[in-house]
């Protein structure tokens, strides 16, 4: 394999597996795999934290003057082969993977300030290439001209079940109902928010992987990546 690092962009809809395949992708060409998502959940949760956010409100300008306060890291954690998000140098990654987060990330990843500060960020990991980074606006915003732009999607009701499934098998609560509204309304803000909507880029392959199994589906991705290196 030669020695060319590109940059792998992975966005589409919420619950398609994007981490999962990011993951494995960066294991496999030993690169810097960075999940986007994780940074407006972090920044959602200390939105929830000092209570500018809740079910009911939204003082986005109290989010927006005290931006400067948030202080986001990744710390790569050798027994669960990634890295962990830290926010203000706490691990916040269990927390930040709670349905309460997942019901107001999208409304936080509208505001135009919040995804300001959090591109800049993240294009600042990928001067070095070597990058699997995967989010709503990768391809499109963060890295234009990323060498491999992917685009996830899967019916809502088969999103729905994986993100159940795994909230089920961490020991949360949750009934299947709330995850499926969810899914749908953070579709619908992901989609139709003003700044950096979520779409699908020119150039990148589209990927549906309702009726896929990870091992198909990391088969066929790798394929494409060893044809771009």
């Amino acid at each position: 394999m030669s020695n060319k690092k590109i940059i792998i962009a992975i966005d589409g809809f919420s619950s398609t597996g994007k981490s999962t395949i990011a993951k494995q992708l960066a294991k496999h060409l030993n690169y810097i795999y960075v999940d986007t998502g994780a940074m407006y959940r972090a920044v959602t949760l200390f939105a929830m934290k000092n209570n500018y956010i809740n079910n009911q409100s939204f003082n986005q300008e109290k989010l927006i003057s005290n931006l400067n306060s948030v202080q986001l890291n990744f710390k790569f954690n050798a027994n669960l082969g990634f890295a962990e998000m830290f926010l203000n140098g706490e691990n916040v990654e269990k927390e930040i993977r709670t349905i309460e987060v997942s019901k107001l990330v999208s409304k936080v990843s509208a505001i135009s300030e919040v995804r300001k500060k959090l591109v800049s960020e993240q294009q600042e990991m990928g001067k070095e290439k070597g990058i699997v980074m995967d989010g709503r606006d990768i391809g499109t915003v963060v890295f234009p001209d990323a060498e491999l732009k992917l685009f996830m999607t899967a019916s809502a009701d088969k999103r729905a079940k994986r993100r159940y499934k795994e909230l089920i098998d961490r020991g949360d609560k949750v009934n299947y109902e709330e995850i499926l509204h969810n899914v749908q309304e953070r579709d619908h803000i992901d989609s139709t928010r003003t700044d950096s909507p979520l779409t699908k880029a020119n150039d990148a392959v589209e990927f549906d992987n309702s009726d896929m199994g990870l091992e198909e589906q990391f088969e066929r991705i790798i394929r494409l990546v060893n044809d771009h290196i």
